[in-house]
C-alpha cells in the first residue's frame, strides 16, 4: 500500500497520466508536452501522491529555512511591469525610497548581533545605481562582515547597469563576483514566452538575456536561483516552457539551487482585474514543478507571498524549502497583496511550522550547508525567551 503507483492506480487515472508517473518515478524525463497534460488532465490528488515521492526520495522529511534578511534599495523604477505592486515611476516619488550607499550599510550593521547567514539584495532600477554603487557596496558589507552571504540582484538590474557602463555581461559579473557578490536571487524571471512577457513587463531583459546572464554567473562557479511568475494571462504550456528552457540550461550548467514558483498578486497594479488562481493551482503548480525539475535539487514555496498555511500544505506537494525568517524586511509582496502583511517568523516559529506537518526542520545556509538540524531539538530556556546565536554543526 505504501508503493506509490498503486495509490496512483486506485485513483484510476487515465493511461497517460499513468505512464507519465511511470516515467517520473523510473527517473526518466517528462517531455514538454506531458508537462501540460499534467496542467490540463492531472487532479490534485495525484500530483501530491508523486510530487511528494519524488521529494521524500531526494530529501526524505528533510524542510529547508535559512535567517535571512532583505534589503531593497529602492522602489523606484524605469520600468513598469503592469504585474508589479511594488515600483514607483521616477516622477511619482512621493511614496518611494532611495536608500544611500551609507544608509544600506547602517541597515546590514543593525543586524551585528543576530545570527543571520543571507543578505537578500533587490530592488527597483535607477541610473544612480550603477556598477561603481554596487561594487562599492558589495565591498563595504564583506569588509564589515565577510561571513555574511551577499545574494543579490536579477539580472534585470545587471543587464541595465552593465549597458549603461558599457561593460559585456561577462566583464560586469565578473566585476560583481570580485566585489563579493556570493550568487544571485531568481527574481525577474517573469514567464520566458516573449509576448507574454512584452504585455506584462516591457522593456526588460529579454529571456534569453535572463538566462545568458545566469550561465556566465554558473561557468564562474558559483550559484542561483530561478523563479517563474503564474497565475496571470500566461498559459500552461507557457509555464511548462518556461520550466523547460530552465531545466535545458541546469543540463548545460548545474549552476542552478532552487526553482521558486512566484504567485500572481492582483493588489494595486495595472494587472488588478486579473483573478488570482486558487491555494489548489498553488498546489497542484508546486507539485508539477517538483515533477518536472527533475535536474533541480529544491523546490521552494516563498512563505511571505502565499501565508504560511499554504506553505505548510504544500511540503507535501513536492516542497523542501520555504526560505527563511526574513525579520520582516521585504516590501515586494506585502504591497501587492500577499498573505503576510508582515512577513516575519522567528527560527523557533518557522521550526514549528515545519514539524506541524510532520517534516524535519534543518537551518541552512545560502548554499545549503546544513547550520543546525532542529530534528528532536530541545530548546534551552535562554532560547525560548528569544532570538539568540545557536551552536552550529557542519
Amino acid at each position: 500500500m505504501n508503493d506509490p503507483m498503486n495509490k496512483i492506480k486506485q485513483l484510476g487515472v487515465d493511461a497517460d497520466l499513468e505512464r507519465i508517473a511511470e516515467k517520473a518515478l523510473h527517473q526518466e524525463r517528462i517531455s514538454i508536452e506531458e508537462g501540460v497534460s499534467l496542467y490540463e488532465k492531472a487532479a490534485l490528488g495525484f500530483l501530491g501522491i508523486l510530487a511528494d515521492e519524488i521529494r521524500i526520495r531526494r530529501h526524505g522529511k528533510k524542510t529547508y529555512f535559512n535567517r535571512n534578511f532583505h534589503v531593497e534599495p529602492t522602489n523606484i523604477c524605469l520600468y513598469t511591469c503592469s504585474f508589479c505592486s511594488y515600483s514607483r515611476l521616477i516622477k511619482q516619488r512621493t511614496d518611494g525610497w532611495e536608500y544611500t550607499e551609507e544608509e544600506i550599510l547602517d541597515i546590514i550593521k543593525s543586524y551585528d548581533n543576530k545570527p543571520v547567514t543571507e543578505v537578500h539584495i533587490v530592488g527597483g532600477v535607477l541610473p544612480k545605481y550603477d556598477v561603481d554603487f554596487y561594487s562599492s557596496l558589495f565591498k563595504k558589507i564583506k569588509n564589515h562582515r565577510p561571513q555574511l552571504h551577499i545574494k543579490a540582484l536579477t539580472p534585470v538590474e545587471y543587464h541595465y547597469i552593465f549597458k549603461k557602463a558599457k561593460i559585456s555581461y561577462q566583464e560586469g559579473m565578473e566585476k560583481m563576483l570580485e566585489a563579493g557578490l556570493d550568487s544571485m536571487p531568481g527574481g525577474g524571471a517573469e514567464i520566458f514566452d516573449e509576448e507574454i512577457r512584452k504585455e506584462i513587463a516591457g522593456g526588460k531583459c529579454s529571456s534569453d538575456q535572463w538566462l545568458d546572464i545566469h550561465r556566465i554567473w554558473h561557468k564562474l562557479g558559483k550559484r542561483s536561483n530561478a523563479t517563474m511568475l503564474y497565475g496571470h494571462i500566461e498559459t500552461f504550456a507557457h509555464r511548462v516552457d518556461h520550466m523547460d528552457r530552465l531545466r535545458n540550461l541546469q543540463d548545460e550548467t548545474g549552476g542552478f539551487q532552487t526553482f521558486i514558483p512566484l504567485k500572481f498578486r492582483n493588489k494595486d497594479n495595472m494587472m488588478s482585474h486579473v483573478e488570482e488562481v486558487s491555494c489548489i493551482e498553488d498546489l497542484r503548480n508546486y507539485a508539477i514543478g517538483r515533477i518536472f525539475m527533475d535536474n533541480f535539487d529544491h523546490i521552494k514555496a516563498y512563505w511571505p507571498m502565499i501565508g504560511r498555511d499554504t506553505a505548510q500544505l504544500s511540503l507535501q506537494f513536492g516542497v523542501d524549502d520555504i526560505d527563511g525568517t526574513i525579520d520582516d524586511t521585504t516590501k515586494i509582496y506585502t504591497m501587492a497583496g500577499s498573505e503576510e502583511q508582515t512577513p516575519a517568523l522567528s527560527t523557533r516559529e518557522l521550526v514549528g511550522l515545519i514539524e506541524q506537518v510532520g517534516k524535519a526542520p534543518i537551518e541552512r545556509d545560502t548554499l545549503y550547508n546544513v547550520v543546525q538540524n532542529y530534528e528532536g531539538y530541545e530548546w534551552g530556556e535562554e532560547e525560548l525567551r528569544g532570538y539568540i546565536p545557536l551552536p552550529t554543526t557542519n
